[in-house]
């Protein structure tokens, strides 16, 4: 978000003056400024006792951190959908569809590949997740990573992309009188992978809105 160099100049101002927060917040909200961005304007000052006000870190973009940070949504992407796979796999093979069995070669063939891409994706996520989240907790201000936020909206998006494709195939299956057992497994393994990543991520967001890096 751009925000208006005369509308943090005011807040900076005011902070300057004493005035309370709730009393600059309450005279924009008043004069019409849209509620974001008084927000924004505000969470650019840290809430800390000092005679002038101080400000907080900007949002940066660092070459290693973009690496890391590839590296890391890639891996959670691969072993995600890997994970989702190798579980359909097995689904399909304790429930099969008479119409359309899975040759046996196929299926292990299918488990090798899956298996494979977690043995390798998976630590690797593991690893780089320890790292960042080490590298954040010794220096706050790396939450201001513009690559991080990024990654964390658009996993955000496909995560919830999925659950609401997740959910329609359901009601769809059931207005149709088309549920079986191999069906609401394969549901509720998307939504639960899905799920558990798109909870993941927005607790993380909420954290830095708390913390006003956001």
């Amino acid at each position: 978000m751009t925000l208006d160099d005369g509308l943090v100049a005011f807040v900076k101002d005011g902070l300057t003056r004493g005035v309370p927060r709730s009393q600059i917040e309450d005279a924009l909200r008043r004069a019409g400024w849209p509620p974001d961005q008084i927000t924004a304007a505000l969470s650019n000052f840290a809430e800390v006792d000092f005679p002038i006000p101080v400000p907080r870190p900007r949002p940066y973009l660092s070459a290693r951190e973009a690496f890391m940070y590839l590296v890391l949504f890639s891996t959670l992407y691969i072993s995600s959908f890997n994970l989702g796979h190798l579980l359909f796999l097995f689904i399909d093979r304790a429930l099969p569809d008479p119409t359309t069995p899975i040759p046996t070669e196929v299926f292990w063939e299918g488990v090798r590949w899956s298996v494979s891409f977690l043995i390798v994706a998976f630590p690797v996520f593991t690893c780089v997740s320890w790292l960042t989240s080490r590298a954040t907790q010794a220096d706050p201000s790396k939450h201001a990573s513009k690559i991080r936020r990024w990654l964390t909206y658009l996993t955000l998006f496909l995560a919830g992309g999925v659950l609401v494709g997740d959910v329609t195939a359901l009601v769809y299956n059931l207005l149709g009188g088309e549920l079986t057992v191999r069906f609401v497994l394969k549901v509720a393994v998307v939504g639960g992978i899905a799920g558990g990543v798109y909870g993941y991520y927005l607790r993380d967001l909420r954290f830095d809105e708390r913390e006003g890096t956001g």
